[in-house]
């Protein structure tokens, strides 16, 4: 009996052993090389391989920065100063900065304009981009912002700008008034609105008056003329595009033959072909002796191409939702604008956000496009005044190079933020 008792006592430890460090191969750096470049034998030998090109590039480059000439003016300075070694000339950079980033027609007293309405950009789209952390009253800036920056890097007097603020605000104010009898009504009504309170004070002398030195469009280049024609035609075709994705799934036949038509065609024809319309065809059927401003062309041509791309990529979207969300918008007892502001567009948009983005990144880049119509943006500041000049003639790499990272730093922000606001909208669990 003392011995079925003495094997029947089990041992109950009371106290907890002391955590021990995990394996030297499961933790920290060494975890993770085995798991992401090592995982497997054919893994290990292309890391190595990427590893030995990586060597081979970097031993092949940073010479070449690190021996980089900074301070000289001419090319064969440079040359004179390496004596034979390789080594950059960067010293192009620091004697043309003004006019690869301002052209070289732009006062130089004035760079502070375009540098304040660069500046005054970030606080304007922070409310727009982080709807989250800015206040809803920064939207008024924001609403503000297009017209001073036109006037900061425009020049002119001050009351123009407030004067085409002015037009809007009373064309919105007519629509708001007339779209309860109908939407066309309050549309045609607001445009109508608009253009003739800007007929009137189109007879409003303005010279003068709260006034900066006025800056011809000619006079704009370097890499602020592709940031104005990217800001604005990025802005301009997203609600374009969204109209016109709408109007091509409209029921009204007209308005569906317009927008398949006019979306088709611009899509059909090169970016290049529409510039050189916008540079010489366009002026074949203006009044004789008018004067419409080429960046203001080149802004239409360049909107009304990326507008027909972003309407098929919102289209996507439109037509990625199920049926149940058009038919929850009727149960509600919506009517067709309430149901696209409510709840079709904010759903079809967030699916749309990577191709809207594609659109803008490619957009951007584009714009390098105008160097060949003759306007002096970055790249055609680079192939014209500064390639051509004796002085410079033969720096490539260091133009083109930084004319890249320019580039690349703008679009590559755009892609980040992109993939920061899918992760902000995401409402699916995963």
């Amino acid at each position: 009996m003392a011995d079925t008792h003495a094997h029947s006592v089990r041992f109950v430890r009371d106290t907890m052993l002391p955590e021990q460090e995990p394996p030297g191969a499961e933790r920290g750096v060494v975890k993770w090389m085995r798991e992401n470049l090592f995982s497997t034998i054919p893994n290990g030998i292309l890391t190595l391989l990427a590893l030995y090109c990586i060597w081979w590039m970097l031993s092949s480059v940073m010479p070449w920065f690190l021996n980089g000439i900074w301070d000289a003016p001419s090319i064969r300075a440079c040359r004179e100063i390496l004596e034979g070694q390789l080594g950059g000339c960067f010293a192009v950079l620091t004697e043309r900065w003004n006019q690869l980033l301002f052209g070289f027609q732009y006062p130089s007293e004035q760079y502070w304009r375009p540098t304040v309405a660069f500046v005054l950009l970030f606080i304007a789209i922070a409310p727009v981009l982080f709807r989250k952390v800015f206040p809803a009253q920064m939207l008024v800036f924001t609403a503000v912002y297009p017209f001073l920056a036109y006037w900061l890097i425009w020049g002119g007097s001050i009351l123009v700008p407030i004067f085409a603020a002015a037009g809007i605000v009373a064309g919105y104010l007519t629509y708001s008034r007339l779209v309860a009898q109908s939407f066309a009504m309050g549309f045609f009504g607001g445009i109508l609105a608009a253009l003739v309170f800007w007929f009137v004070v189109g007879f409003i002398p303005t010279e003068g008056i709260v006034a900066l030195e006025p800056v011809a469009s000619r006079n704009m280049g370097g890499f602020m003329l592709n940031l104005i024609l990217g800001t604005v035609c990025v802005s301009l075709s997203i609600p374009f595009g969204i109209a016109l994705a709408l109007g091509r799934r409209s029921d009204m036949p007209i308005i569906k033959a317009i927008c398949v038509i006019f979306i088709e065609f611009v899509r059909g024809v090169p970016l290049i072909t529409l510039l050189f319309v916008a540079n010489v065809v366009l002026a074949y059927f203006l009044p004789p002796g008018s004067n419409f401003d080429l960046i203001l062309r080149v802004i239409i041509m360049i909107t009304m191409f990326a507008s027909a791309y972003i309407a098929e990529v919102i289209r996507g979207g439109l037509a990625a939702l199920p049926k149940g969300q058009y038919e929850a918008a009727d149960s509600l007892g919506l009517d067709y604008a309430q149901a696209m502001r409510l709840i079709i567009l904010p759903q079809a948009l967030k699916i749309s956000i990577p191709g809207i983005v594609n659109v803008a990144v490619g957009l951007f880049k584009d714009t390098t496009l105008v160097s060949i119509i003759s306007m002096f943006d970055l790249v055609g500041m680079i192939r014209g005044p500064i390639l051509a000049s004796t002085d410079w003639n033969g720096v490539y790499w260091e133009l083109l190079g930084f004319a890249a990272l320019l580039f690349f730093v703008v679009c590559f922000g755009i892609s980040k933020y992109s993939q920061w606001l899918e992760r902000e909208l995401a409402t699916d669990h995963r």
